[in-house]
């Protein structure tokens, strides 16, 4: 059996040891430091913003966020229905309840249309207007992200960018991240760049940030002693997984150049399959291809081949299933048009990491390639 080649594995840029030494060296071993500080403002002036407040997961930032755009108890916040559940479950944590949007084909992100029919029938319904919208950018690929934003001003909803998969890419030439009232980051084990575990929270308000910020080190309060008037978390950032993501970041330009390499490589030796389609980049958008994407002409296709790949020890994933889907939000209002549905049963995940080789790559597509002409004979 060869050796596994998994879906999106960490890889090492080399500066790692030498970061990591000095965060040891200097017994900066705690949820703060100099390299979180470091961390923080490198990331700010890549995406060319100077507020960005480091935290434990992508997903605290999502929480975090919410908390810091007043979202609270008896809230909706409508959500991208196509993604992973960290999108949707800290607006319970908030307790406020999610109102769940279906994608649209261009780009397979939210729909802007339902999205505003949504929001009217949310505001008919409830008698008043949702109080955020989580834009997803699924598998790193911009949204429609002036349609959303037009939208989101005529009702005044703000809008947080779920960007957890999304670093690298851009939107009409700006950071994805950067373009909503919040945005959101994650340093996972399996993105783009890596701190084993670690996730960003970014705004143009220094208000926001800095309620994140305290909210963050639970709540502690500027005193001599440890005095609290509210709830706060524990979601710090540790500088030893911060001194990992500097050194991460230095090779991101390559990292997006590698996966968008890899995704045009399947799309080249896989574009003639009839049975086969690719995500869609919009005009205007720039992906970072985190994950290449395929969808197949039929379900069973995808599972078959899905299942294939596992065989011949190579890991691939099935399009993220649908939030409105999850027995743990069937009670959740959901505005539908069956896109996500067609993803998730036609749509198949495969290796991407950087750490490909073209000959990986080429090994993939003909076993995916040979599988699509023996069906269909």
């Amino acid at each position: 059996m060869n050796k596994r080649i998994y879906l999106s594995p960490p890889h090492v840029s080399g500066d790692e040891m030498d970061f990591l030494k000095d965060a040891i060296d200097s017994n900066w071993i705690a949820p703060v430091g100099p390299h979180v500080e470091a961390f923080e403002r490198e990331l700010g002036v890549l995406l060319r913003l100077p507020n960005v407040v480091c935290v434990s997961s992508g997903t605290a930032a999502i929480h975090l966020g919410l908390l810091s755009l007043g979202v609270q108890k008896g809230d909706e916040v409508i959500c991208s229905s196509l993604t992973f559940c960290a999108s949707a479950n800290p607006i319970v944590y908030c307790g406020a309840t999610p109102v769940f949007v279906d994608s649209e084909e261009d780009s397979w992100n939210v729909d802007p249309h339902l999205l505003e029919e949504a929001i009217e029938d949310r505001i008919k319904k409830k008698s008043k207007r949702p109080k955020a919208i989580v834009v997803v950018h699924l598998y790193g690929m911009p949204a429609n992200m002036n349609a959303i934003l037009s939208i989101a001003k005529k009702y005044e909803i703000s809008v947080l960018e779920d960007s957890a998969e999304a670093l690298g890419s851009l939107y009409e030439g700006k950071p994805l991240g950067t373009l909503g009232d919040v945005g959101i980051l994650s340093f996972n084990g399996n993105k783009i760049i890596t701190t084993s575990g670690g996730g960003a929270l970014l705004s143009p308000n220094r208000n926001i940030l800095s309620r994140a910020r305290f909210l963050r080190q639970e709540a502690k309060e500027s005193v001599p002693y440890y005095q609290h008037r509210e709830i706060g978390y524990n979601y710090r950032f540790s500088n030893v997984l911060a001194s990992l993501g500097r050194a991460q970041i230095k090779v991101l330009t390559e990292r997006v150049e590698k996966r968008r390499a890899i995704f045009e490589q399947y799309y080249a030796e896989l574009t003639n399959c009839e049975a086969v389609s690719f995500q869609p980049e919009l005009e205007g958008s720039y992906s970072n291809r985190w994950l290449t994407v395929m969808l197949f002409k039929g379900h069973e296709k995808a599972e078959t081949i899905r299942l294939l790949l596992e065989r011949m020890n190579i890991e691939s994933r099935r399009v993220w299933k649908p939030m409105h889907l999850q027995p743990i939000f069937k009670e959740c209002a959901a505005y539908l048009n069956g896109v996500s549905e067609n993803l998730f049963n036609y749509g198949l995940c495969v290796p991407s990491g950087t750490s490909l080789t073209s000959a990986d790559v080429s090994m993939i597509a003909n076993i995916i390639k040979d599988q699509l002409n023996a069906s269909s004979n």
